[in-house]
Order: structure tokens, then sequence, then C-alpha cells
């Protein structure tokens, strides 16, 4: 390719990138009219972001970016930690700001810092070319680019702000931009699932961050830090950020009542369509900044047909209440499990576990006694430990009376065995049982989302319980009282004291 042609095909390039961020301004407009709308923009941030950047800014900002965004400018000296779930636009969000903050000169000095110096690069290259590119900035404040200072991990803008791209463990001196040490620091995608798994890599990187990165910035200057990312791991650079942050505002796709965050851009059928399509697990770690491994404790949990309910001597119907009579999903779920045990073998043949209101809770013991239907008896329990009793009598009991008035005679007898600590009473009382395939779940209720949800939290169940365990608790609780009314119908055992006496005579 001639010389020539290179140019014109870079330039056609850049024609087209011009093209793309168009935001269908009037060139034509007299300086008097850019300046007074340049001063009605800068007067309201989320205007000026949604006027310069419609393309990122297509949908509503959700009320925890304008809280971000309002808690950045109201403190030029500051350090956020946003964990933003995936697709909550915490990189985009941040770089929009970044941008009004340092065209409106607010800020000089920018760093943007990721896990390697391609990521950095990679992270830096859209607010590159917003500043080269965006035919709105290039309107109301000017032509950003400067002759020889135009590379793609280190440009300085006609506006008088400097950027630099800085990975993991690169050397940030000579970060300056004239006498101006950074006064802005963006740190995006800085943890990897690598790094994190390794104690001293994860050592060493925070090491360069607090012993190298963050030194840059000058003492007596205001500076604002932005550390952008969810927590991926136990222990992780997010983590320890988070804890020495001026704020850390942790925000998941679905909000405290089970709905979605920014229900403007993610609908619940979108976030259902992710949910079924990856593990819990994933979907903890990605959407929830809860970072859980699956199969820890549980490894071989199996799903097998339930014989005829008439062939069980009895059946066990157990409940693990909570206090919470909200559908919030900040609250600890109820549990309520039917199990059989035939021989060894030990069925979990219904589950609920789900946040609900205590009089959906009782009404999931009436739905167990008419799926039974008097095939077999039931005994019908609720645990009701000391901190429990209170509101066992003075919250269950009226519900039940109530719902046995409307839909006849049910039995709930309250569980008050002293409990001990529930991660390892699980783990003691059902692991066994698992590994040995004598706990299994009942094959036809696997499209059960009750029973998808037990089994979620069967495969999440780890001893730090970061995960809710509360239908395996319901489990343990069953199989405890399973256990004690077998030993109470099994035979008695006796023996005349003349036998015993021969016995200790002639030997056992």
């Amino acid at each position: 390719m001639k010389q020539e042609d290179r140019f014109a095909l870079k330039e056609w390039e850049a024609y087209k990138k011009t093209l793309a961020m168009d935001v269908g301004v009037d060139l034509r407009m007299p300086p008097a009219e850019r300046r007074k709308l340049r001063a009605e923009l800068e007067k309201d941030p989320i205007r000026w972001m949604q006027y310069f950047f419609p393309s990122y800014a297509k949908y509503p900002f959700a009320q925890f970016h304008k809280d971000f965004i309002g808690r950045v400018l109201e403190h030029p000296e500051w350090f956020e930690v946003i964990s933003w779930s995936r697709e909550l636009a915490k990189s985009t969000v941040t770089m929009m700001l970044a941008l009004y903050l340092t065209l409106t000169g607010r800020k000089k000095n920018v760093i943007c810092t990721s896990a390697t110096e391609k990521g950095a690069i990679k992270l830096i290259t859209p607010y590159r070319e917003q500043l080269e590119f965006n035919s709105a900035i290039r309107l109301l404040y000017g032509k950003q680019p400067t002759l020889g200072q135009w590379k793609d991990n280190d440009f300085k803008a006609a506006c008088g702000a400097s950027f630099m791209a800085l990975g993991a463990g690169n050397s940030p001196r000579g970060t300056r931009n004239g006498s101006v040490r950074p006064d802005l620091i963006i740190v995006d995608d800085f943890d990897t699932d690598e790094d994190c798994r390794n104690p001293e890599t994860l050592n060493n990187k925070w090491e360069w961050w607090q012993r190298a990165l963050y030194p840059t910035r000058a003492v007596s200057e205001p500076t604002t830090i932005i550390f952008c990312g969810n927590i991926i791991a136990q222990d992780c650079c997010i983590k320890r950020a988070g804890e020495v942050a001026d704020h850390w505002d942790i925000v998941n796709i679905r909000d405290e009542h089970g709905h979605s965050s920014w229900p403007e851009k993610n609908t619940e059928e979108h976030i259902n369509r992710i949910q079924k399509s990856i593990s819990a697990a994933a979907f903890q770690g990605e959407y929830y900044n809860n970072p859980i491994s699956e199969g820890r404790i549980f490894k071989s949990l199996q799903w097998a047909p339930v014989p005829p309910l008439s062939s069980f001597k009895f059946l066990t119907c157990y409940g693990d209440p909570s206090y919470s009579d909200r559908k919030s999903s900040k609250s600890s779920m109820k549990a309520l499990v039917l199990i059989g045990r035939i021989g060894n073998t030990t069925y979990v043949i219904k589950s609920f576990v789900a946040h609900c209101t205590n009089a959906e809770f009782i009404d999931e013991y009436f739905k167990i006694r008419d799926y039974v239907g008097g095939a077999t008896n039931v005994y019908y329990w609720m645990e009701n430990n000391k901190l429990q009793d209170p509101f066992f009598s003075q919250v269950f009991m009226p519900l039940l009376r109530e719902a046995v008035r409307v839909r006849g005679s049910l039995n709930i007898r309250g569980d008050e065995t002293k409990k001990t600590d529930k991660a390892t009473r699980i783990e003691a009382t059902l692991e066994p049982l698992v590994r040995e395939g004598r706990l299994l779940l009942n094959e036809e209720e696997r499209h059960s989302p009750y029973m998808q949800e037990l089994e979620n939290q069967f495969n999440l169940f780890d001893m730090t319980l970061p995960y809710c365990a509360d239908g395996p608790d319901a489990v343990e609780g069953a199989v405890a009282i399973t256990d004690r009314k077998e030993r109470e119908l099994s035979p008695v055992l006796t023996t005349s004291l003349r036998s015993l006496r021969q016995s200790n005579r002639t030997g056992w």
C-alpha cells in the first residue's frame, strides 16, 4: 500500500469514528451560544453526561449512579470503591465522570490502572477516543488532541489534563503534569482470579498500590481515588481497598427486595435469562459480589425416584422459620422439607425454600398435608429454640389456628432441641449421608424452583456460610427428628436377671 493510501485509510477510519460519536450538534452555533450551553450543562453533571455521551447514557441513570456522582463531586478529597455488579456500568459511569472532572478543570492529572499495562491501555482508550472524536466535546471545549503528546498509553488534552495508563507493577515515576501530581487515580479490573489464588502475588500487588502508586499523589492537594471492581475472592484487592475507603458502594444486580437494581436497563426477564444459563456459584460471584465455590462439602448430591408414599412408615415435615415477615432478599429464607426413610435411605420428597411471609410459610404446611393425602402418617415440626419461642407461640401459632379454622386440622409441634453450631451440625449430620448416597432428592421435583434452590444451597455450602443454608438446615432438623422417632419405634430388647447372671458366669 502506498503512503498516500495509508494516510487516506487512516483519515477514513478517523472519519468513521467521528460519525460514530456524532451527537448531532450544530457546528454553526455562535460562540456566545456555545458558552451559554456549556455553562448550563456544567451546572447539571447528569445532563452534561447525557448530552456528550448519548451512546453510553442511553438508559436513565439509576439512583446509585447519581449518588456516586454526587459523593465524588461533593468531596474533592475522596476515596471510593464501587463494587457494582456486571451490567451496572461502573467503568462507563466512571469514565463519564472523569471526563467531566477534567474538561471542567477540576482535575488535571489522571492515572488509569489495571492488572496489566495492556489492560490499562484498554481501559484508557475510550477516554482518548472521546477526547479525539466526540463532536460535542469539540464544539464546546475545542479540539483536545495535542501534537506530540497523544500516545495510546500517555496523552495530554488541550483542556490541560494529562492521562496515563499503568499496569500493576509498572513504575509510576514521572507522572507529573507540569507541577501537578496525580489528582485522579482510577483503578479498574485490578484483581484477577489467578492472582487471588496466590497470596504472595496478591500481597505484592497490594504493596505496589500502597507503596508505589498511591504515594504519587500530593499530600497537600485534594485527590480523588476511584477503585472499580467486584469481590471475586474471599481475599482480594477490592476488599482490602473497600476496608480503608471513605465509602464502599456495593450494588448487586437485584436490590434488597429482590428487584432489578437498574430496571430501566436490566429487566427481570433479562436477569432470569442469565440466571438460568449459568451455575448458581457463577451467578453469585458475577452478579452478587459473593465469591463461592461449588462442591466443597457436598460433592455428590443425587436425584432418584421416590417410592410410593404408602411405603413409608411415617414422614417428617420440618420447617426452619425466620423472624422476617417480608419477601426481602436481605432477610433469611424460610425452609420447609418433607422427608421419609426406607431402610438406610432418606428421601427429600418435597421442599419449600424461599423468601416469604409468615402466613405463606404456614400455608406450605397445608400444601404438604394435601400432597400426602393420608397415604401415610406425617409428623409436622417447626424449629423452636429459646430465641424463637416467643415468635413461635405468639406469631406462628395464631396463624396456624386461623388456617386450621378455614382449612381443617393440622398440628405443628415446636422442636425445642438445643441446637449446636449451624455449619458443623449440618456437615456432621448430612455429609456422610450424601457421600454414601443415602440422602436422595426426589427426581419428580427436579424442576421445582424450591428443590433447585435446595440443591443450590447444598452445592454452595461452605463452613463460613457464604450463601443461605436454611434448606440444608431444615433437612438436618428433619433427619434428626426422624432418627429420634425411629429409636422410639424400635422394640426394646430385655433380658431376665437369671440370664444375665448366667451370661456373666459363662461369658458372652
